[in-house]
């Protein structure tokens, strides 16, 4: 199986991970210098099933993490879902203090 390689384009606001030639998943974001907002995983139909998207997830928000200087907010249920299954990780989620003002 040929090597899977993790990019991060900024140019284009995404990730993206590739297996030897090919591009198997992408994920974007938009980043306002604070908050990553995760928007959108995408696999290329063809390469489905194989788990790339969480693969991808994964790799993006271990270099956020790496980076120490944002927080991520996962708008795409994808990450949302990722999020939920790797509960080590929300340390880094943005704080949600508009919606727990409105509770209160």
């Amino acid at each position: 199986m040929d090597e899977l390689i993790f990019a991060k384009e900024p140019e284009a606001s995404r990730y993206t991970l590739h297996r030897g030639e090919d591009l198997v998943s992408v994920l974007d974001y938009r980043d306002d210098g604070r908050t990553v907002a995760m928007t959108r995983a995408y696999t290329v139909p063809p390469f489905r099933g194989h788990g790339y998207a969480g693969e991808l997830v994964d790799r993006a928000v271990a270099d956020l993490e790496a980076d120490g200087d944002r927080t991520i907010r996962p708008v795409c249920w994808y990450v949302a879902d990722w999020f939920t299954a790797n509960p080590a990780h929300r340390g880094i989620l943005a704080s949600s203090s508009t919606t727990q003002r409105s509770a209160s």
